[in-house]
């Protein structure tokens, strides 16, 4: 599965740029020999010590303020207009400057520690999916609208049960952090129902009783802002190997791309998930036969409502490329043309393909 990487600030630098500090100080020594007497640059090399403290630690940054202090005492690189109470301002600066070198490391250590824990528990609520479960092949993205996250308000799930492997793809109201808790709620809800639940609308029942409960639960008075829509596919067992049943909860439909191209699956959409109706009826799930060949490509709307420069919505079933590819070459064939399309995407993007057992000439 693709996934964006979380940056880490005190991942180490490059080696180029560590460099600069010493390659600014001889710089300075040899404009210093090389310009006329009349030319006065000493106050430049103040500029030394605190730029150093943004690439090095309290050692690094000590070694080179005492090699700049070290060099201004060298009466043919010492300038005449460098007192020694000019001396000891730069001794100051560069005592100033290790300081600060030191409080940004352990500034930087402490942001390594917390976003590592962070990273850990967003990969907890969205772990990598295989390439294979059970016998389906699948292949999936994804991106957080919001930068520095690996979850945001969309999920997907695939999971091998009883009932066969089943799937979700669901865009929970709002995104970034704060949805976090409400997507762990909804993948929680579906893994239970996958083992439970022997119908699929069984399992967009459970879905739907999650999310109404934490709706009633929350105690800021916002109950009614807690819901979802949501796509479910099941490929059952013992029907052969080119059924999947679809059911769509005020979702967009998926598409079954094949070498010509890609079509919408024709579905009787549901109320969204979580509205608290006095009694949720999911809508009948729709059964699809899928050639060998053929890949099904379920998506949230941060794809459909990308917009180009001009405003103009992705045309996701005209711009898919047909072609024979396996689910992970689709899903980032759409991702890479996605962002040709749309440069800046504002919202989360979700895609799942996957393809029914023996579709690829595997069993």
């Amino acid at each position: 599965m693709d996934r964006g990487v979380m940056e880490l600030p005190g991942a180490r630098l490059p080696g180029r740029v560590r460099l600069l500090p010493w390659l600014l100080l001889v710089l300075l020594v040899v404009v210093q020999l090389t310009t006329p007497e009349s030319v006065q640059l000493g106050f430049a090399f103040a500029v030394v010590p605190p730029l150093t403290s943004l690439v090095y630690g309290m050692f690094g940054t000590a070694l080179v303020a005492v090699t700049m202090f070290g060099l201004l005492l060298v009466p043919t690189v010492r300038a005449d207009d460098v007192s020694y109470g000019d001396l000891l301002a730069f001794g100051l600066i560069g005592a100033v400057s290790v300081l600060l070198a030191g409080l940004r490391a352990r500034r930087d250590a402490q942001l390594v520690s917390v976003r590592t824990v962070a990273q850990a528990a967003q990969l907890a609520v969205l772990p990598p999916l295989p390439e294979r479960v059970g016998p389906v092949r699948c292949g999936a993205l994804y991106r957080a609208a919001e930068r520095g996250t690996l979850v945001g308000g969309d999920l997907y799930d695939v999971r091998d049960g009883p009932y066969g492997v089943r799937a979700v793809v669901a865009d929970v109201q709002g995104h970034g952090l704060a949805a976090v808790g409400t997507v762990a709620a909804l993948l929680g809800a579906f893994r239970e129902a996958v083992l439970d639940e022997p119908e699929l609308g069984g399992v967009a029942a459970r879905l739907d009783r999650r999310l109404t409960v934490d709706a009633a639960s929350r105690s800021d008075g916002d109950a009614g802002e807690v819901f979802a829509t949501a796509v479910l596919m099941e490929f059952p067992p013992g029907e052969g190997a080119s059924v999947v049943r679809v059911l769509s909860c005020g979702h967009p439909a998926p598409l079954v791309v094949d070498g010509d191209g890609a079509r919408e699956v024709a579905l009787e959409p549901g109320a969204p998930l979580g509205l608290g109706l006095a009694e949720y009826r999911p809508p009948p799930a729709v059964t699809v036969k899928l050639r060998p060949a053929e890949v099904l490509l379920a998506h949230t709307d941060g794809v459909t409502e990308a917009r180009d420069a001009a405003g103009v919505f992705y045309p996701l079933a005209e711009r898919i490329r047909p072609g024979g590819g396996t689910p992970v070459e689709l899903v980032r064939s759409v991702w890479r043309d996605l962002s040709a399309y749309t440069g800046v995407i504002a919202d989360d993007v979700a895609l799942l393909a996957l393809r029914a057992p023996g579709g690829d000439g595997e069993d």
